[in-house]
């Protein structure tokens, strides 16, 4: 009995706190965590015939279909063979399940793939190569440099100084920045010592399992002491080991348990809108289909109540039924041939044409990206429709829209602006690929990649100009960068943020080269001469300073501050000597920051040696105080940065991805609203939100919610929705229930265009459930949304709200573990693949390399799929609507004894041979205009977005057209063959010749209602058509042969009767007739449409055949100059702390290697390295890009001397 209260005592332990020991295996698994193995496979051989078959009759119409078969083998109520139904369900069967086999497949060797990687894991006191799957918790493992992360780890020990490591998070978060984490002191004194490591028994004592990837609360107890554990000293799965020899962990999580496997989540069964809409039309033809035979039933009774009973002398009934029994035999008779109003080879067609739009977005070149080899895939098949229909686009911005690469363009110089080109008129260029590039090779330590195209600025600075001397200085020695140098010449930075990285790689490359750096110096080689610096203080950045500063002391002696930060922040703490300057400064500013460039403001100040004695003094007092020592650090800030004088300022563009503002402009013109959901400051994402055109000048006003209480939002919110809608009420208005999902909210006008800017402590109250309709009601108002600050659960909460409240179809797109979530969440996944997360791309339904992709994804391939699936579904239901019709009609003619008015064989093949492929053609080649003229309309877009091109009123309108098409077709040739004879007198007017006769009218009247529906023909389509039809010819002359009836006189009985009919002319104007009657309302319909009220696609196929050819391209927009006012602050993707742990000495690598001064004086060096920086900025991963300066030949204007500013 105690056994099972301690078992069910470690369980809730299990629930509410783990617990594990390292090195102890036996106590670790009486806790039965989960191993490392993750399994995302559903089958297994013995599992997966009875669950797939169990899953796909759960589909209302297998099962109806499996109902239907048992029925037919009833041979008192079937008037059809059974293999007219067995035959398309086991097909329908098979397919789906060698599809579902097929990607199952695919989750098995993924899995595998995963498992089976090996890594050093310490068991019995060795050191063995163990697969991941057979990793335990409590394990101690060893990682070595580029390495995954096995599991989740309590970082132990590494190579590096002070127990460092750098890992690379793009696969939880898309960032490509390298993070750093350090061990507890306790522990990385174990070092590498095996031994050591296994001697190693703490106890770790943390929060359970769960999905917060910037979260973790533990304790580790040894040696009686106990050490408080945070996110710091935690690895990731899923993360990278980078520039770290080695590295020991204990394994905390593993598995599915791990957070990386958390935050996937389980995989939801995504459905299209038409499917949903699919099941409700399915199950009122059902109703119809009842409601119809019952009234063949009661026709039945009646008639055999009447004249049946005639018949009784010499059709005696069996067993003494009477007119009840026979009316019930005949309910089911009549479900079994009226059965084709929902025929199963429908849903053999929808995957078929589901899974050919798939492989055209596989296919499709234009979203191949050639440089990282990335095709877009089609991760899923039954969603292409839904791309059509798109409402509401849910984007990250870092890896999504923007690079995560900074890059220097442009700066102000003591009132002088550089980075743009002139002609020799004096008139500005445009820069583009062929524009000259600045030639650094005077410089061995120049970074190659970096590129810059003003000549200007690196003459500045070969000829010595004291203030761009003094510029460039300031960027080499202000930060908190660390830099490496494993080899001599091989330079790389180490920055927390990539806009740090840029700024110290341009001001290495105009001669003012960072090298390295300890706790009280910073290194530094000046136009090629070696300096020390001594660092005095650091003056860390936060998000109130806005702005960073250090205090340095030259080799000569002298003081200086330097500071750079916001120009808002810098500006008020300017000398007034510095008001000209200032406003020629501001002037460049403002047309950086029109560009879309984050700008950024210098400056500097001497210092007295007696008065910054006094004042290091007060700032040791205030740093080892306990009382309010946040509060009084700034104050002593604020004192000694004041009274600086302007150096100028910097202009980085946070790179984006290639085609991102003209794909949201497009994406806009087909009113797709596009809110972006990210982690970053506001600051950083509002400034990508003007770069990307997502905000813009021209908006009436941009709303930014940033209240701290749930009061403070909800006034924000009233006072944004008064300024759109000022004259009315502020109440949330909604068009009643939708099903369960509760109200639906309508789209509102406004007047003018307005943008909201939400953070994330404000936008967890706007998610409360008494203010989220006001929130999103404020939203769908404004042209543009973007949330900052979100955390993965944000990102999905707003996403369902949407799906919610909204009657609109959600895509979500994203490249990190931190959007799966959102990608799970929305009706369509989108995952951005080719950079270094995959986890994003793993859960989403489409995946490509770039953003700009995203257009022709939803543009063209989802406007053609949708338009294609609702062309086929309205023509399939017309066909057979049409078809199963003429059923009914004939019942009042055969007295309602279940006999069908078509042949047998007519019946099994008119779904699965005569009318398939040209449909099939129709659903997979077809297309209004070409994939230009959907670039140049976006607007076609939106019809799919308000359910235009299939619907319940389009059904509808369907059946009625089927009703009248199927009157015609059984009482036209009805009336054509009573009483006729042929010419040679002998009678035509018999069942089986009115059969054929009536099975050939349908099929011309439905082949040619499929050529009006088509606007696109191909050979294909052609051939299918028209092959049809000879297909059926060739096939009824066939089976009504002598052949075929004395091989089988049961199965084919008509014989003769196709040679006997159809070479009759009356045979053949009666099949005119029908077709011209069944075309015409039709075709004056559309004449009438498209003459009075023409759609926007009418009016783009009009301009289309006025053309006669493809548009021609599109005109280059001239470029225009833009000034602002808005300019982002400083390094915004910066976070607090740096300058502590730079001074502290923590966060410091190994000394580099002896070297001599870097620049030579003339030439350039043959030294090879391969610095961090790509393109013209910096990319914290330090991927190749782009190509190398080529070699120039020396000028005089390259031979200068070192120069030594006096001042410093």
């Amino acid at each position: 009995m105690s056994f099972f209260g301690v078992e069910f005592v470690r369980k809730k332990e299990r629930e509410l706190e783990r617990r594990l020991c390292a090195n102890d295996r036996e106590f670790n698994l009486s806790f039965k965590y989960a191993t490392n193995a993750i399994k995302t496979s559903k089958y297994n051989p013995f599992t997966f015939l009875p669950m797939n078959l169990f899953e796909q009759f759960q589909r209302i119409a297998n099962a109806y279909f499996l109902f239907l078969l048992v029925l037919q083998v009833i041979p008192q109520i079937s008037s059809l063979s059974w293999f007219t139904t067995v035959v398309p369900l086991v097909l329908v069967l098979t397919v789906t399940a060698a599809k579902d086999a097929t990607d199952d497949l695919n989750r098995h060797r993924s899995d595998n793939q995963v498992n089976n990687r090996k890594v050093d894991v310490l068991i019995d006191r060795k050191l063995r190569s163990e697969k991941w799957m057979d990793v335990q918790v409590g394990d101690i493992i060893k990682l070595e440099n580029n390495q995954f992360v096995t599991a989740d780890l309590l970082l132990l020990s590494s190579s590096e100084p002070l127990n460092l490591v750098y890992i690379e998070t793009a696969e939880l978060d898309g960032e490509t920045n390298l993070k750093v984490r350090q061990a507890l002191t306790v522990t990385g004194d174990l070092g590498e010592d095996v031994e050591k490591l296994a001697d190693f028994n703490g106890e770790v004592r943390c929060e359970p399992p769960n999905n917060r990837l910037d979260r973790f609360t533990g304790t580790l107890t040894h040696a009686g002491q106990k050490y408080s554990l945070d996110n710091e000293k935690i690895l990731l799965r899923g993360c990278t080991l980078r520039n770290t020899g080695w590295c020991f962990g204990l394994v905390l999580f593993g598995g599915p348990e791990t957070k990386l496997m958390q935050n996937c989540g389980k995989s939801t069964f995504k459905r299209t809108s038409i499917d949903r809409l699919m099941n409700v039309l399915v199950l009122c033809i059902f109703g119809f289909l009842a409601f119809m035979c019952v009234i063949l039933a009661i026709g039945n009774c009646l008639w055999e109540l009447n004249a049946g009973s005639r018949f009784t002398v010499f059709l005696p009934r069996q067993d003494g039924n009477g007119a009840g029994f026979s009316a019930f035999l005949t309910f089911w008779s009549y479900v079994i041939i009226l059965n084709t109003v929902v025929p199963i080879s429908l849903y053999v067609s929808v995957e078929i044409i589901r899974l050919g739009n798939s492989f055209y977005i596989d296919w499709d070149r234009k979203m191949y990206h050639s440089r990282n080899d990335t095709p877009a895939e089609a991760r899923t098949t039954t969603l292409n429709e839904e791309l059509g229909q798109i409402k509401y686009v849910f984007s990250d911005k870092t890896g999504t829209l923007t690079q995560n690469i900074m890059t220097f363009n442009k700066c102000s110089i003591n009132g002088k602006s550089y980075g743009d080109v002139f002609d020799y008129t004096g008139q500005r260029l445009d820069i583009t690929e062929r524009t000259d590039t600045v030639d650094f090779s005077f410089n061995p330590l120049a970074d190659p990649r970096f590129v810059f195209h003003d000549h200007a600025l690196v003459e500045a600075v070969k000829l010595e100009n004291p203030e761009v001397h003094t510029f460039f200085r300031l960027l080499a020695l202000c930060h908190t960068v660390m830099a490496e140098e494993k080899k001599e010449g091989e330079l790389s930075y180490q920055a927390q943020s990539p806009d740090e990285g840029a700024l110290v790689t341009a001001a290495r490359n105009f001669g003012f080269v960072f090298r390295s750096r300890s706790p009280d110096s910073v290194s530094i080689v000046e136009m090629g001469e070696q300096r020390c610096y001594e660092l005095l203080a650091i003056l860390d950045f936060n998000n109130v300073r806005k702005r960073m500063s250090v205090i340095v002391r030259n080799p000569e002696g002298k003081l200086r501050l330097y500071c750079k930060g916001a120009d808002t922040i810098i500006y008020e703490r300017l000398h007034q000597s510095c008001s000209k300057l200032m406003d020629v400064t501001t002037e460049h500013m403002n047309e950086f920051a029109g560009e879309g460039l984050r700008t950024l403001a210098l400056a500097y100040k001497d210092l007295d040696q007696e008065y910054f004695s006094r004042w290091k003094q007060r700032h040791h007092e205030v740093s080892t105080s306990l009382d309010d020592r946040d509060g009084r650090m700034d104050e002593l800030y604020e004192e000694i940065e004041t009274d600086l004088q302007l150096l100028g300022a910097t202009a980085i563009e946070d790179k984006l991805q290639d085609g991102v503002p003209q794909t949201i402009e497009q994406l806009a013109k087909a009113d797709i609203k596009v809110w972006v959901l990210t982690g970053d400051k506001q600051e950083t994402a509002e400034n990508i939100g003007y770069s990307c055109n997502l905000l813009r000048e021209e908006m009436s006003e941009v709303f930014v919610l940033s209240g701290n209480s749930p009061e403070d939002v909800r006034q924000e919110l009233r006072n944004a929705l008064s300024s759109m809608k000022p004259a009315e009420d502020s109440a949330v208005r909604t068009d009643g229930p939708l099903g369960k999902r509760g109200q639906v909210m309508p789209d509102e006008a406004v007047n003018g265009e307005y943008g909201l800017v939400v953070n994330g402590h404000s936008l967890a109250y706007a998610l409360e459930r008494s203010m989220e309709l006001d929130f999103l009601r404020t939203a769908c108002m404004c042209k543009a949304v973007i949330c900052c600050r979100v955390t993965p659960l944000q990102k999905a909460q707003v996403v369902e709200l949407v799906k919610k409240y909204k009657r609109a179809v959600t895509l979500a797109i994203g490249d990190g573990a931190n959007d799966v979530s959102m990608i799970k969440a929305a009706h369509i996944g989108v995952g951005i693949s080719g950079q270094e997360g995959m986890q994003a791309v793993l859960s989403s339904d489409y995946s490509f390399a770039q953003f700009r992709f995203l257009q022709r994804l939803l543009l063209v391939h989802g406007r053609w799929s949708y338009l294609r699936m609702c062309k086929f579904l309205r023509y399939f239901f017309y066909k057979n609507f049409t078809f199963t019709f003429v059923h009914f009609w004939y019942a009042f003619f055969c007295g309602f004894s279940a006999q069908t008015v078509y042949d047998e064989w007519f019946i099994t093949l008119y779904n699965l041979v005569y009318t398939a492929l040209p449909v099939l053609g129709m659903s997979l080649f077809d297309q209004d205009v070409n994939d230009g003229w959907s670039f140049q309309h976006p607007q076609l877009y939106v019809p799919g977005q308000l359910n235009m091109y299939f619907s319940k009123k389009a059904f509808f309108q369907c059946a009625l057209h089927s009703c009248y098409s199927s009157l015609v077709l059984f009482f036209i040739p009805y009336a054509a063959m009573h009483d006729t004879v042929r010419a040679d007198g002998k009678d035509v007017a018999d069942y089986q010749s009115f059969a054929l006769l009536t099975q050939t009218c349908l099929l011309f009247a439905v082949t040619i209602q499929l050529g009006l529906e088509m606007s696109y023909w191909t050979a294909v389509n052609t051939l299918f058509v028209l092959g049809s039809l000879v297909m059926y010819f060739a096939v009824t002359f066939t089976m009504y042969s002598n052949g075929m009836f004395l091989a089988l006189p049961s199965a084919f009985p008509f014989v003769g009767t196709a040679r006997n009919s159809l070479n009759q002319p009356n045979i053949w104007l009666t099949v005119l007739l029908t077709s011209i009657l069944c075309v015409l309302p039709v075709v004056t319909c559309r004449f009438l449409f498209i003459q009075l009220c023409p759609t926007i696609n009418d009016k783009v196929m009009f301009k289309v055949r006025q053309a006669k050819a493809t548009p021609p391209p599109l005109p280059r927009r001239a470029r225009i100059r833009r000034t602002s006012s808005r300019r982002s602050g400083y390094a915004f993707s910066h976070a607090q702390g740096y300058g502590d742990l730079v001074t502290s000495g923590r966060f410091l690598r190994r000394p580099a290697p002896s070297r001599p001064s870097g620049l030579a004086h003339a030439g350039r060096s043959t030294t090879s390295f391969s610095p961090m920086g790509r393109s013209a900025g910096y990319s914290p991963t330090g991927r190749p890009q782009g190509a190398k300066v080529q070699d120039v030949e020396v000028t005089s204007l390259q031979m200068y001397r070192s120069i030594r500013d006096p001042a410093l």
